[in-house]
C-alpha cells in the first residue's frame, strides 16, 4: 500500500477539466490508485459508467484493451473504448455489449434514487453472472443500493476534493484494497 501513497500525481486529474454542468469530479491521485488496484486484482472486463478517470488510469494491459467507458461526455469520443452513454438511456449500448463484463464501476453524476434505478438498469445489463459491482455515492443510499444491487458499504472512502459532501464506496464482494480506512480523510 505503501507505494499507492506515494503516487501524488495522475495524467487525468492533472490534465482533465471538471465540467461543473456534467457534474464531474474526479477522484484524488490517491482514490484512483487504490481504485485502479483493486479493479486490476479483481477484474479482467470492466464497464465504468460515468468514471473516465478510472478508465483513464489503468496501466496498459489486456485489462484496459478489453474495458470500455461509457459517458455522456464527448471530449473522449476520439478513444475506441468509448461508448457514448447517457443514463436517461439505461439500454443505449449495443446488445452485443449485455452481460460481457466481470465487474462494472459507478460513480453517477447524480445521487437520487431515479438516477440510481437507471444506473443499476444498465448495470444488470452489463454484468456477466457472479460479477462484480464497485460504486460511489453518498452513505445514506446504503439501503436502496442493498435493494437494486446487493451492495455493502466499504472502510475506504474516496477523497473527492471539489465536491462538497463525502461519498462511500460500495461492492458486492469481499473487496482487497476497499477494506480499509483511506488516510486522505483522517
Amino acid at each position: 500500500m505503501e507505494s499507492i501513497l506515494s503516487d501524488k500525481k495522475n495524467r487525468f486529474v492533472a490534465g482533465t477539466v471538471e465540467k461543473r454542468d456534467l457534474n464531474q469530479y474526479w477522484y484524488s491521485p490517491h482514490t484512483i490508485a487504490v481504485m485502479v488496484q483493486e479493479i486490476e486484482e479483481h477484474a479482467t472486463k470492466v464497464a465504468f459508467l460515468s468514471t473516465p478517470s478510472l478508465w483513464f488510469s489503468l496501466k496498459e494491459s489486456e485489462l484496459k484493451q478489453h474495458s470500455f467507458f461509457f459517458d455522456v461526455d464527448m471530449q473522449w469520443a476520439w478513444c475506441p473504448n468509448f461508448v457514448k452513454w447517457d443514463y436517461n438511456e439505461p439500454e443505449g449500448f449495443d446488445k452485443s455489449m449485455h452481460h460481457a463484463f466481470d465487474c462494472v464501476v459507478i460513480d453517477p453524476p447524480f445521487i437520487t434514487p431515479q438516477v440510481w434505478a437507471k444506473y443499476a438498469q444498465a448495470a444488470l445489463l452489463l454484468l456477466s453472472e457472479g460479477g462484480k459491482i464497485i460504486l460511489s455515492t453518498i452513505e445514506e443510499n446504503a439501503e436502496m443500493l442493498k435493494g437494486l444491487l446487493e451492495v455493502e458499504p466499504q472502510l475506504f472512502a474516496p477523497s473527492i476534493p471539489h465536491l462538497v459532501y463525502q461519498y462511500a464506496l460500495f461492492t458486492n464482494y469481499p473487496s482487497t484494497y476497499l477494506s480499509s480506512l483511506n488516510p486522505e480523510l483522517f
